[in-house]
C-alpha cells in the first residue's frame, strides 16, 4: 500500500501489508520548476536527493572533482522541500555540498544509504565531520548494506558490520542511526551500468573507483529483507539492548518518518 505519513506504516501492518515510501535518487523530476516540488509531494514522494554521484542543479555528487556546493537552486529547493515536507536526502553527494545541506535545512536531513568513510573510504560513505553534522541537527543515517559500501564487499562478516554500527553509535547516537539497506533484487550488471551512466554518457564511462560497473556479490548474512534477522542477532552479540535494537531497525525511521513528512510544524 502506498506509504505517506507514519502512521501508514501502523495501517500496513495491522492490515497485513507492506507500506511503500517513494523517494529520488536525484533531482532530475523537478527539473528546474520549484513548483514541481508541492506536486511531487502530493503524489506521494517523501525523500529526494539533492544529487545523484554527478553534479546537478541543486548539488554536486561524490564523484565530481570540484564540490561547489549548494547552488542558488539548491537554497531556494531545500527551503521548499522545508516547507512541504520532502525530505532532504544526502546519500550520493559531496563533502561540502551535504554539510552545506545540513546547515541550510531548517529541518533534519537524511543520510538514507551509506556507511563510516572512516571504516571504508570509498566515494559514497560520509566522513566523520558530515555524521557529527547529520546527528547534532537532528538527522539519520540508513547504514548500508550493499558489498560496495562495505570493508571487504561481500567478504564482509556480521560481525565487522555489526561492529561499525556500535562504533557509529558511540560516534553520533543510537537515535540517528538506522539501516539503508541499497539492497537490490535480481538486478543485473547491465541494469547497475545503465543506473550509472544514465543518458548523459555515449562511451560508458567507468564508475569512478569502482571500475565498469558489476553487481557485487551480496555477503551470506544479507542477500535480501528475509535476512534483517541476522543483523538483529548481531546487534545483540555486540552489546545492543533489545529497545536499541528495535529503535536501529525500525523505530527510528518511523519517528523520522513522523516529523518529516508534513508541512513544517
Amino acid at each position: 500500500m502506498p506509504g505517506r505519513t507514519a502512521a501508514d506504516v501502523a495501517q500496513a501492518r495491522a492490515s497485513d501489508h507492506t507500506a511503500v515510501f517513494f523517494g529520488l535518487q536525484n533531482c532530475s523530476p523537478i527539473e528546474d520548476d520549484i513548483g514541481l516540488v508541492e506536486i511531487l509531494h502530493g503524489l506521494g514522494v517523501r525523500f529526494m536527493q539533492l544529487s545523484y554521484d554527478n553534479q546537478s542543479l541543486l548539488a554536486a555528487g561524490c564523484y565530481e572533482a570540484e564540490d561547489a556546493g549548494i547552488t542558488r537552486m539548491g537554497r531556494e529547493v531545500i527551503a521548499e522541500m522545508n516547507r512541504v515536507g520532502l525530505v532532504v536526502d544526502m546519500s550520493h553527494s559531496a563533502e561540502r555540498s551535504t554539510l552545506q545541506a545540513i546547515e541550510l535545512s531548517s529541518r533534519p536531513i537524511a543520510i538514507t544509504h551509506a556507511n563510516p568513510a572512516s571504516w571504508h573510504p570509498v566515494a559514497r560513505n560520509k566522513s566523520p565531520a558530515v555524521l557529527k553534522a547529520l546527528a547534532s541537527s537532528g538527522g539519520i543515517l540508513g547504514l548500508s548494506l550493499y558489498a560496495h559500501h562495505l570493508k571487504g564487499g561481500g567478504a564482509c562478516t556480521l560481525e565487522e558490520f555489526c561492529a561499525v554500527v556500535a562504533r557509529t553509535a558511540e560516534l553520533i547516537g543510537v537515535a540517528h542511526i538506522a539501516l539503508g539497506s541499497d539492497v537490490g533484487v535480481d538486478l543485473t550488471d547491465a541494469a547497475i551500468e545503465w543506473m550509472r551512466n544514465g543518458r548523459w554518457n555515449k562511451s560508458g564511462a567507468e564508475t569512478p573507483g569502482l571500475g565498469k560497473a558489476v553487481l557485487p556479490q551480496q555477503p551470506a548474512w544479507f542477500r535480501g529483507s528475509g535476512d534483517f534477522g541476522n543483523i538483529r542477532t548481531g546487534l545483540r552479540t555486540v552489546g545492543f539492548s533489545e529497545a536499541e535494537v528495535g529503535d536501529i531497525l525500525g523505530m527510528n525511521w518511523y519517528r523520522f518518518f513522523d516529523r518529516s513528512f508534513g508541512p513544517a510544524r
